[in-house]
C-alpha cells in the first residue's frame, strides 16, 4: 500500500489520477460539472481546495459507471441516488462481486503544481505519492489545532489542481437543455440562438437530449457569440463543414460498403485520415490569409 499522508485526503488531481485508467474521458472539468449539479459534495479545505475521501471517489465511480452503462441523463442518476435506488458506494452496482478498493490500492503520480483553481486560491507545490485514509467517522468540523495543522501542512502534502480543461462529455452520455448550458457555461438565450441557426441541435425525440457532438460545437461557438459573430453566420462552418464530410464520404464509400472486414477497417482508417488533414489544411489556409494583418 502507498503512504499514507497526513491531510488523509485527495486532491481533485488525485482524483483524477485514480480515475483515468477505468474511464479515460474523465476530466477535471467534469469532476467539477458533476459538483455543480449536486451530484458530489466535496469538503473544502481553509484555502478553498476540494478534499476528497473513500466514499467520494466510489460515489464519482458509481455516477460515471451509470452514465457509461445506462446513458441516464444526470438529474435522473441524481434522482436515483437520493431514493436510494443507485447505492452510492457501489457495492450492489458492482458485477460479479469486484474488489471495491481496486482502482484505490494503486499508487498515484503526483501532478505538477499548476496555476490556482478557479475559486482564487494560490496553488501549493506538488509532492509525491498519496492515497486516501480511511474515511473518519465525522469529518465535518475539526478541533482548532487540527485544522491548524492541516492548513498548514498542505503546502506539503495536497496537490494543485490542475486549471479546467475543455467541457467534455463522456460518449453516449446524453445531456438535458440546463445541464448542456451549464457545462459549456452559456445562458438559455445564446443555447437559443445557436439552435435558431442550426450549429447546435438536441437529438431527435422528446425531451429534447444533447450528446457529446453538442458540448464539442456549443463551446467555441458560444465563445464566437460573445466575440460579436453572429449566430447566422456560423452557418458558414456548418455548410463547410457538411460539404467535406461529403466529399470524403464520395471517397471512402466504395471501398466502405464492400463485405471484406479489412475494406472496411481502410475505409475508415482513409476516413479518420481525410477529416484531420482537412482540419489541417483548412487552419493552414486561415493562417495564410490573416499573415498580413500579423506582419504589418
Amino acid at each position: 500500500m502507498p503512504e499514507v499522508t497526513d491531510t488523509g485526503f485527495l486532491s481533485i488531481g488525485e482524483v483524477l489520477g485514480l480515475l483515468l485508467e477505468e474511464f479515460p474521458d474523465i476530466t477535471i472539468s467534469k469532476i467539477r460539472f458533476l459538483e455543480s449539479q449536486g451530484l458530489i459534495s466535496p469538503e473544502r479545505t481553509a484555502s478553498g481546495y476540494r478534499k476528497f475521501y473513500n466514499d467520494d471517489v466510489e460515489l464519482l465511480k458509481v455516477i460515471l459507471t451509470e452514465q457509461r452503462r445506462n446513458y441516464l441523463p444526470l438529474r435522473v442518476i441524481k434522482d436515483r441516488l437520493d431514493s436510494g435506488q443507485i447505492d452510492r458506494t457501489g457495492e450492489h452496482n458492482r458485477p460479479n462481486g469486484g474488489p471495491p478498493e481496486s482502482a484505490l490500492d494503486e499508487p498515484v503520480e503526483a501532478a505538477q503544481a499548476l496555476p490556482p483553481d478557479d475559486d482564487g486560491a494560490e496553488a501549493p507545490p506538488a509532492v509525491p505519492r498519496s492515497s486516501i485514509k480511511a474515511h473518519p467517522a465525522s469529518r465535518r468540523k475539526s478541533e482548532p489545532e487540527q485544522e491548524d495543522r492541516t492548513h498548514k501542512s498542505q503546502a506539503a502534502d495536497v496537490v494543485a489542481e490542475p486549471p479546467q480543461a475543455e467541457s467534455q462529455l463522456l460518449p453516449g452520455v446524453l445531456l438535458e437543455r440546463q445541464e448542456l448550458c451549464a457545462m459549456v457555461g452559456m445562458t438559455d438565450d445564446e443555447l437559443i440562438q445557436l439552435e435558431t441557426f442550426g450549429i447546435v441541435s438536441p437529438r431527435s425525440g422528446d425531451p429534447a437530449l444533447y450528446t457529446d457532438d453538442a458540448v464539442a460545437i456549443a463551446k467555441p461557438a458560444c465563445e464566437f457569440l460573445r466575440l460579436g459573430v453572429d449566430a447566422r453566420h456560423l452557418r458558414n462552418w456548418r455548410t463547410s463543414a457538411e460539404r467535406e464530410a461529403s466529399l470524403y464520404e464520395q471517397l471512402v464509400t466504395p471501398r466502405y460498403r464492400q463485405r471484406n472486414p479489412e475494406a472496411r477497417a481502410e475505409a475508415l482508417s482513409q476516413l479518420r485520415r481525410l477529416d484531420v488533414l482537412g482540419a489541417t489544411l483548412r487552419a493552414a489556409m486561415t493562417r495564410q490569409a490573416l499573415r498580413h494583418h500579423f506582419e504589418s
